[in-house]
């Protein structure tokens, strides 16, 4: 290959869903940044955003790499897996932990992976990153149309009517993040943070089942919401409190006692961690509100950190939502 795949361009968050002018929106879908390209006799590499070799993991994306596209064509997506209706983030990462051989190819007929392919870097060879996005999608659209390019290929809307953008923001439920804003004249700058990114949020109340750090000012709390069948089931942990947040919040916690329902429970200290949380268990008897986005995991979990808004020391846990197992509303 004489060419390379360049840095992928990032994106930084804006603060609302407005279509900017001059610019085009794209669905932000909730799955693994990934770049592939496809040269010489049979070579094909798919690299995570950090450049991590990911070709091994997904053999199905290598196949259909080599069957649909052209020599010398380089792309920018993101990986997904569907599960049902939703995509299901949990799914790659388990794909991952499966790098290669028939582990890997096991569960490519289990959980297939889809790449949606929002960018073109290369084109027969030719180095796309200096041309406008306008040019960059026609050339992509092209590219669809004229390969017949078909699953695991999908080719990621883009509009740039903001009615249409604004409706994608509909599609939570099924795994979209928010939306992406791209300008029509901008190259593709490798490494730079030229994109805006939209994520949808809301707030919501959650208990207090257990805290991180210090008694006196807690660093982080773990959430939980009742199931159906009255279980207090783990949805979530906020970002670091501010120390004020934390201290005020002290006072509002109770020890726990022997019957606590989370007793003899171990959590992660994080996504893919294997390292246990040192956590202190209390009554679950505070109501918090916080903000989370719309990404779950399988369980109905929240998977980033919720942010903190305010302890509701007037609510009671039976005025917070039920725990949904489902994956997200």
């Amino acid at each position: 290959m004489t060419w390379t795949l360049p840095e992928p361009m990032l994106t930084t968050p804006v603060p609302a869903p407005d279509l900017p002018p001059g610019a085009a929106a794209e669905p932000k879908w909730d799955g693994y940044r990934a770049q592939l390209a496809r040269w010489g006799e049979g070579r094909v590499l798919l690299r995570s955003r950090q450049g991590t070799d990911m070709t091994g993991a997904f053999p199905e994306i290598r196949a259909a790499a080599l069957a649909q596209l052209p020599d010398d064509t380089g792309l920018d997506g993101e990986l997904v897996v569907w599960e049902g209706e939703r995509l299901a983030f949990e799914r790659l990462q388990q794909r991952l932990a499966r790098r290669r051989g028939a582990g890997a190819l096991t569960a490519a007929q289990t959980w297939p992976a889809h790449l949606v392919v929002f960018d073109a870097t290369h084109l027969d060879g030719i180095d796309l990153t200096a041309w406008p996005y306008a040019r960059r999608r026609a050339a992509l659209e092209t590219l669809f149309a004229e390969a017949g390019l078909a699953a695991p290929f999908t080719l990621c809307p883009s509009t740039t009517d903001p009615a249409t953008a604004r409706a994608w923001l509909t599609w939570t439920s099924a795994g979209l993040e928010g939306l992406c804003f791209k300008r029509l004249t901008e190259p593709y700058r490798p490494g730079v943070r030229g994109w805006g990114k939209y994520k949808v949020r809301a707030t919501g109340d959650a208990i207090v089942g257990a805290f991180t750090g210090p008694a006196v000012a807690p660093r982080t709390l773990l959430l939980g919401r009742y199931d159906v069948e009255g279980r207090l089931r783990f949805t979530g942990r906020t970002t670091t409190l501010p120390q004020s947040a934390g201290r005020a919040v002290a006072s509002l916690l109770a020890p726990a006692g022997s019957a606590h329902p989370w007793t003899g429970r171990t959590f992660s200290a994080g996504w893919g961690s294997r390292e246990p949380l040192d956590v202190t268990l209390v009554q679950p008897l505070l109501v918090v509100e916080v903000g989370v986005d719309v990404a779950r995991d399988a369980a109905g979990r929240w998977r980033h950190p919720a942010r903190w808004h305010r302890s509701r020391p007037d609510l009671s846990p039976a005025d917070t939502p039920g725990f949904e197992s489902a994956g997200p509303r």
